[in-house]
């Protein structure tokens, strides 16, 4: 890991955070390396060709954008997104190789997780109450 890698919890990133079922971060050393909105980024970015525009659909700053693509660009060995500043040409951003490699991988761990928890989660959804979640007073205990 290089010097400087710092972890930077990613929060949920969907645009509303609807997403509902397993959600895979995955932790190399002590710092969080890829998590779902680190991954979605990297989505973006190669989807829109754009930190910005993908930070746009993404409903976030530009600046947590860039701090996300710093933090894994010093994370790995080398980097993930390379990024072009703006001027005539309008600058731009894409998936390096590693880049491609690190988002193909995450987003098949993902899904492997989702298979193999699925019998798992339905169990958990069948304990939930239904209807809204509503406040109760604390369980009393008894002397």
């Amino acid at each position: 890991m290089r010097a400087g890698c710092t972890a930077l919890q990613s929060p949920d990133m969907r645009v509303g955070n609807v997403t509902l079922g397993v959600r895979l971060r995955v932790v190399l050393q002590r710092d969080i390396a890829i998590g779902p909105g680190k991954a979605d980024l990297l989505e973006g970015i190669a989807a829109t060709g754009s930190i910005s525009a993908a930070a746009r659909r993404l409903g976030m700053s530009y600046k947590r954008a860039w701090v996300l693509v710093d933090t894994m660009n010093r994370c790995f060995r080398t980097a993930l997104v390379e990024a072009a500043k703006g001027g005539e040409s309008g600058g731009g951003a894409r998936l390096t190789a590693l880049g491609q490699e690190v988002l193909r991988r995450y987003r098949s761990m993902e899904a492997h997780a989702a298979r193999r928890a699925g019998r798992d989660l339905a169990a958990l959804k069948r304990l939930l109450r239904r209807g809204p979640a509503r406040a109760r007073p604390p369980a009393r205990r008894s002397p």
